[in-house]
């Protein structure tokens, strides 16, 4: 069949409006039809949408998702976050390799699977983890891979694989105002119509609602900031891409609560104007996005978007889902923003802020998918029902992803200002010896910091709450993460683009057995540079696992050192072996000099 049947390549554009902003959702639609992005599609693709084909390239090749060459009809990419390899997952993939008798990262002989890692996908709690064409399927162990081995080798379609494979369970082990109570579509709405916007916006800022993204900026403020901006339209952007390792509480707001986020758009939309939000939800979450599609039909239906919501004259407002392609950097509000107008997820320069200028150069709010389910129950029930929990200055509850060495992984909703220590207890954890609070990210304490508080004044949050026992090598954590970093940097400034990757090499140096003191060192210097010329988050933070390690758990880097002073980790001497062999000389001035 010719490859434009194939891949319906006309009315995939005509799907998405013929828009160059919508690339990154057209190439997904393309290789979702074609199985890659072939090299003739691009000339074609560039032509449709009137735009160079290099324009096309630099996207299609930014995101880990796309891909010109076929990986055969399963693509089976292993998480590979730490919490992963402490479940066993190195032993599970080797495992199911053997099975399929195919090495890791080659197309199978009979061009059917392909099997690769991938960076964290949203799972931690249900570890390890993979995903078959996008979707994910938790709690590996040999019989569940013994399963997708046998449906691989008779070639059955996804839709015909069990569906107790895909079943992802939510996990809340301890619920609270979001996740544990019931919450009637279109309540917070009414509430909003019957007070009004400005009122809705005094009561966001009476609760002292701040971000959940980690960030933690003042919503009303954020709010106040884009309604007073003058611009053609405004905009509502739900950041729904948790890349950070260890973080998967917005998957549970999505899968079970998302009538609460919807609303909540609904809510920051009356409040500055907008008749369009867009929902960016992170490419691991693929097996979410029909089961979103459908919530948000089923609000059209009840008049709760679209035109005249719930009767209000000029309450118009719609949502659409964007889906990202692999990329931790889109995270980065200003990335996520470059990724929803077809580009790269590149980090914008700031100022300007998005408030002012974002999607499409519009006034444009982003906020977090808990910091809209908060501003929903906030406009149901009110700002001083919402600041009567937590601290004054860390107002509500938090949702904490909790994975690693405990018992009872899973979501927990508890309000601002809980200890460490009584978090620990709630799920289980004894024996933990550190925790990696906000992931590789965030800050590493140890156990003599247990009596911190999960707050903003203290241990501020995006979600992910990593628990290490005493059996753990700290300094193996911190060379996963290193790993992550370098991996992710989007390459956009050479203090990140080479500082991560010089990270990452002084860290397997020393894993090695090659290191010094020196290296030590220069790993420190390194992270002064990346705090100080990074152009982004990610390079700020990259060096933080290492330094907070380094400080926390020292006996983990000592007993790696091999001399106090500096080594070359390359041994030229070693390296003129196949010399010696060849010409049949082994005298002293064969070899170099140790001095």
């Amino acid at each position: 069949m010719p490859e434009q049947d194939v891949c319906d390549l006309p009315g995939i554009v005509a799907r998405w409006h013929r828009d160059p902003a919508n690339l990154v959702q057209i190439l997904r639609d393309i290789q979702e039809a074609c199985g890659t992005i072939p090299s003739d599609t691009i000339d074609r693709l560039a032509a449709l949408l009137d735009v160079p084909r290099v324009r096309i390239e630099s996207t299609a090749s930014f995101y880990a998702f796309f891909r010109a060459e076929s990986h055969g009809a399963y693509e089976i990419l292993f998480s590979d976050n730490v919490i992963d390899r402490m479940a066993g997952k190195e032993t599970l993939k080797q495992y199911f390799c053997e099975r399929l008798w195919l090495e890791p990262r080659k197309l199978s002989e009979d061009g059917l699977v392909y099997v690769d890692d991938t960076a964290d996908i949203g799972l931690a709690d249900q570890a390890p983890a993979l995903l078959v064409n996008g979707y994910a399927i938790p709690s590996l162990d040999q019989a569940r891979l013994d399963l997708v081995a046998e449906l691989i080798r008779a070639k059955k379609p996804l839709a015909e694989w069990p569906p107790m494979l895909f079943e992802v369970p939510d996990n809340v082990r301890k619920p609270g105002p979001l996740t544990g109570e019931a919450f009637a579509p279109g309540a917070a709405l009414r509430a909003l119509i019957a007070r009004g916007a400005e009122a809705t916006l005094a009561d966001v800022d009476l609760a002292n609602l701040r971000g959940r993204g980690g960030a933690g900026f003042k919503t009303a403020t954020k709010w106040a900031s884009c309604r007073k901006a003058e611009g053609e339209s405004h905009y509502v952007v739900c950041n729904a891409d948790e890349g950070e390792p260890g973080t998967f509480k917005d998957r549970v707001l999505l899968a079970s609560h998302a009538d609460l986020v919807f609303e909540g758009m609904t809510v920051c939309a009356r409040v500055i104007g907008a008749r369009q939000g867009l929902l960016y939800l992170r490419g691991e979450y693929r097996n979410l996005l029909e089961k979103l599609k459908s919530v948000l039909a089923r609000r059209r239906d009840a008049g709760l978007l679209g035109q005249n919501i719930l009767g209000e004259q000029g309450f118009d407002f719609d949502i659409e889902i964007h889906l990202g392609a692999g990329a931790y950097i889109c995270g980065e509000e200003s990335a996520l923003i470059e990724s929803l107008e077809g580009k790269p997820g590149k980090p914008r320069n700031r100022p300007p802020f998005p408030d002012r200028c974002g999607y499409r150069n519009q006034p444009t709010v982003v906020n977090n998918v808990e910091t809209f389910a908060s501003a929903a129950k906030i406009a149901e029930r009110g700002g001083a029902w919402f600041a009567a929990m937590g601290t004054p200055q860390s107002a509500g509850t938090k949702l904490v992803s909790i994975s690693g060495d405990c018992r009872r992984p899973g979501v927990y909703e508890v309000p601002f200002g809980v200890t460490v220590r009584q978090i620990l207890i709630d799920c289980g954890a004894e024996d933990a010896h550190a925790v990696q609070v906000s992931g590789p990210s965030g800050t590493c304490i140890s156990f003599r910091e247990f009596d911190r508080r999960i707050a903003f004044e203290d241990l501020a949050t995006a979600g992910a709450f990593m628990v290490f026992s005493r059996e753990r090598d700290m300094f193996e954590v911190a060379r996963n993460f290193t790993h992550f970093f370098a991996h992710e940097s989007c390459g956009f400034c050479t203090p990140c683009r080479v500082g991560t990757t010089l990270l990452k090499n002084t860290m397997d140096k020393l894993a090695a057995g090659k290191g010094s003191a020196y290296d030590m060192n220069e790993m420190k210097h390194i992270m002064h540079i990346l705090r100080g010329m990074a152009h982004c988050g990610l390079g700020h933070t990259a060096a933080n696992p290492v330094v907070q390690t380094m400080e926390k758990f020292p006996d983990a880097y000592e007993r790696r050192l091999k001399r106090l002073d500096f080594e070359p980790a390359f041994d030229l001497d070693g390296a003129l072996a196949t010399a010696r062999l060849i010409t049949g000389r082994d005298d002293e001035w064969a070899h170099l000099a140790n001095e």
